[in-house]
Formats: C-alpha cells, structure tokens, sequence
C-alpha cells in the first residue's frame, strides 16, 4: 500500500470514528436487546438466530482485519491507525460480544453453584467495557489484564455462537471456544512478551497452553449457555403415554423400596442439536448412579426427559440431588429430596412441575417430544 492510500485511508476513518464516538453509548443496550433476539430467536426462528450469531462473529472477523492492516502498514513504514481508534473499535466489539452472549448466561447460569461467579465475571466486564476511562485505562496501562479481558471475550463469543449456527454439543463448542482462545490470543502475547529468543518463544507458547487448561479445567464453573431446564419434577408414578410425572407421596425408605422414584426434566436445546446429558443422584454427596439421556433440540417447551431410580440403598435416609450434567461435567440444575423415616422431616413429592426462577414464562404443561430411561 503506498503513502498516500494509507494517508487516504487514515483520513476516512478517523472522521467516521470521531461520528460514531458520539452515538457510542447506544451500542451496549442494542447488543443487549440483538442478544435477547438471539435468546429467544434459537427455537422459534432459528435461522435468524443464527444470522445474529454469523453478525457477531463477523465483527471479530473486522477487528482481526484491522489488527493485521495495522501490522501490515508498520511493517512497509508506514503509519498504522491512531491507538485511538483501534482502541474503540476493540471497545466496540468486546461490547457487543458481552452484552450479547449476557442473555444466555443469565438464564443458564445455576446460581447456587460455581457457576454463579462466571456470570457475575461476564457482568463485571461489561460494565467495564462501558466505562470508558476504566476500559481505556485497562487497554493503554494494564496490557497483561486487557489480554485476559480480550481472551474472555473470544472465549465466550464461540460458547455461544456455535451450537446456534452449527448444532454443535456443549462439549465440542467448548472445545473449539478452548481453541479459539488460544489462536486468538497469540498476537496479543507477541505484543506483550516480543519473542526475539527461543526461552521468549518457549514461555509464549507455555502461557497459551495454561490459559487453555485453565479454561478447560475451570469448565465445571461455566453455564452450558445454549441448554436449560425449563421444568422439573419428582414423582412416585408416571404417565408413559401422555410423558408426564403422576402421584404423590412422602419420601421415606420403604417408600422408595416399594415403588422407587422419577425425576423428570424439560431440557430447552437449539434446533436440530442432538447431546446426550446425565443425571447424577447423589446422596450425602457421594455418586451412587450416572444416568446418559439423549436430547433433541427444538422443541419450544423443553425436550422432556426422565431417570426411574429403583433400586435405592436400604439405608436411603439423608440428603439426595440429582445433578443434570452434560458430558462435559456442565450443569444444567439439581433436583433435592430428603428421605427420612419420620415422615414430617421427609420430603413430600406430588408430580408438580416447576420451572427454574429467572427464565421465561414457558407454558411448561405443554411439553411435546420425550425420552426416558431407567436404571434398573
């Protein structure tokens, strides 16, 4: 590119920045609505869905172009974009990618667990990346931290596009977002270290690899963001044919004997996925069974999924959860019983349905579509 192209170039896209910069404070609420759209849009328009998905994505794919643009117009000598408007088109995109994928994780996160600092990690972000002195501050003084805050972004960006667009499990888009991390994170290391030597090299390539096992080791503290349970339920019987919980009863040991006891889901998954999950019964926290279930994506209301446990231990009574996992030891939710002798400390199950607090009003008496297994 010659001088005066790269001059000329400069001297379109500073102006048009100078314009944005005024309409800026717009950018975070619209990427949060596009992600409510996208939310709500995975089932019941799932190519729309999918179009918001490619549209973020293509974004990080103008802000990689501008960071090699930048590169190579130093590389020839000559001046790159002004540190100014790099800076905010960055700011932009990280917008946009935290206020999008923000819908998925608040409604998929399990408050009650780990998950929980995640969420509220993604939380903080954003409003970081709103706060312009604090956001131009991490980016021009606090380099290793503004590194850290870009991996996340590419990390959760992944997370949540992929099983949109390409029907992808939990466990592979995790995977790939592990990947996407890594690669995406080298250019930002060569800035940061300059390897010029083989040590520098070496201790680049050994940072990607603890980033991408800390991720990866971190997973059980990561909402599964495109999968949720929509209902849940415990029941003494159940209705093969219409697939629904029925009965009631008192949960104590010989009860349990007698007849066992169903936990029930309604699992909300995008279109056309199909993962296998588990539920997990556990009592007093020590594993006694692991149960696969297959789900399908699609259908409004939650694919409606039951485990019929049976052959429960003769001393039953104490503490029981039932943890939905993915395969990548995600979770989805947990069910908790107690099962006691005295039937006033047991707990009382009657095939109610409940829906998880903080989701969508889902008309959860309408499921449609089910699976069921047992342990026996």
């Amino acid at each position: 590119m010659s001088l005066p192209a790269s001059a000329t170039l400069l001297a379109c896209i500073t102006p048009l920045v100078e314009k944005l910069k005024r309409f800026a404070w717009l950018w975070p609420p619209t990427a949060f609505v596009v992600g409510l759209l996208g939310f709500f849009l995975v089932n019941r328009q799932q190519w729309l869905g999918a179009v918001l998905a490619l549209g973020l994505l293509f974004a990080w794919c103008l802000l990689l172009a501008e960071s090699l643009l930048t590169r190579l117009l130093n590389f020839r000598g000559q001046p790159g974009l002004p540190r100014m408007v790099t800076t905010f088109i960055a700011q932009l995109i990280h917008q946009e990618t935290l206020f999008f994928v923000l819908p998925f994780f608040l409604a998929t996160t399990v408050w009650a667990s780990g998950q929980a600092v995640f969420t509220l990690l993604l939380i903080g972000c954003g409003l970081l990346a709103i706060l312009d002195p604090l956001y131009f501050s991490l980016a021009q003084r606090h380099r290793w931290l503004y590194f850290m805050f870009h991996a996340l972004c590419v990390f959760v960006v992944v997370l949540v596009t992929l099983p949109i667009m390409l029907h992808l499990t939990t466990g592979q888009s995790l995977i790939l977002a592990i990947v996407a991390m890594a690669i995406f994170s080298v250019p930002s290391l060569i800035n940061l270290i300059q390897p010029q030597g083989f040590w520098r090299w070496l201790a680049m390539i050994g940072l990607i690899v603890v980033l991408a096992s800390t991720a990866w080791m971190g997973r059980v503290w990561i909402p599964p963001a495109t999968l949720w349970i929509s209902g849940s339920a415990l029941s003494p019987g159940f209705d093969i044919e219409s697939r629904a919980p029925r009965g009631e009863s008192v949960l104590t040991p010989s009860t349990l004997s007698g007849q066992g006891l169903y936990a029930y889901t309604a699992i909300r998954a995008p279109r056309g996925l199909r993962e296998e999950i588990y539920h997990v019964w556990r009592h007093d926290g020590e594993v006694v069974d692991r149960i696969p279930l297959v789900i399908r994506g699609g259908r409004e209301q939650g694919y409606r999924a039951w485990t019929h446990k049976q052959n429960f231990p003769l001393a039953s009574q104490g503490s029981w959860q039932i943890d939905v996992m993915t395969a990548t030891d995600q979770r989805l939710g947990t069910l908790r019983f107690r099962v006691d002798e005295d039937a006033s400390n047991a707990t009382h199950v009657d095939s109610d349905i409940h829906s998880p607090p903080g989701l969508p009003g889902w008309n959860i008496r309408h499921l449609v579509a089910g699976a069921t297994q047992d342990d026996e």
